[in-house]
């Protein structure tokens, strides 16, 4: 293995995944990723691995791996992500569960994974995400909403529990930016969300990397336990 920096990234086969690792990776980072699927996309510096990241023995699994090929961790982002926009009347229970599995339980066991890699070099970032969904109260996202305002208390949290290893803990709270993830949304539920924001337009994958940028760089290790809402939510 090289000695580049590592990074790993959740929910890495499409959208903003496939795009922050297509962006790292050309800044000259080790990139590990997973999802569900196979990858459909090829990166020389890339290794993917398929799993639920809410599968406890296959989050170990991975993390064993990528400890025996480079022995270290320096960067992890917890972009794996579901959502579902249904009143709470018409929510299924298999829904609740699902969307806390993923965005709950799995940013959790990927946050205490990678400390423990990040412990032993005294350096680590994390950077979780949040969502606007949470401060504006968004209706008919009750769950998506509730489960990331248990990352932002996850982050604020680990951010003292990890600061005695060196390791930082920051989320991003990226408005809507056209993925797989809203493409099911009515436009004018969309639209009336946009305007809600202090600059009406959807995000842009630029947006949220330039966060992270600012998370991870070298003179960012006094910032942890924050929550950068985009847009002007």
């Amino acid at each position: 293995m090289t000695g580049r920096k590592t990074m790993l990234i959740t929910g890495a086969r499409k959208g903003i995944g496939r795009y922050l690792c297509e962006y790292y990776s050309e800044k000259g980072f080790e990139i590990f990723g997973c999802s569900r699927g196979e990858a459909d996309f090829y990166l020389e510096n890339y290794h993917h691995y398929c799993l639920d990241v809410a599968d406890e023995e296959q989050v170990r699994e991975m993390f064993a791996a990528i400890r025996k090929s480079c022995g270290c961790l320096d960067v992890l982002v917890n972009n794996a992500g579901i959502a579902s926009m249904n009143h709470i009347l018409l929510t299924p229970r298999a829904t609740v569960e699902k969307i806390l599995n993923t965005n709950v339980v799995g940013t959790f066991l990927f946050c205490r994974e990678a400390a423990k890699l990040m412990q032993a070099a005294g350096f680590g970032r994390i950077v979780n995400f949040a969502t606007v969904a949470t401060p504006l109260k968004l209706e008919g996202e009750a769950i998506y909403a509730a489960s990331k305002a248990a990352i932002v208390s996850l982050t604020e949290i680990l951010a003292r529990e990890l600061a005695p290893f060196g390791i930082t803990v920051n989320a991003v709270g990226p408005t809507p930016v056209k993925t797989d993830l809203i493409r099911s949304v009515p436009r004018e539920k969309m639209d009336a969300l946009l305007a809600r924001q202090a600059i009406h337009r959807f995000g842009e994958m630029g947006d949220i990397s330039n966060v992270i940028d600012f998370f991870i760089q070298p003179g960012s290790d006094f910032v942890t336990g924050q929550v950068l809402y985009l847009g002007g939510v």
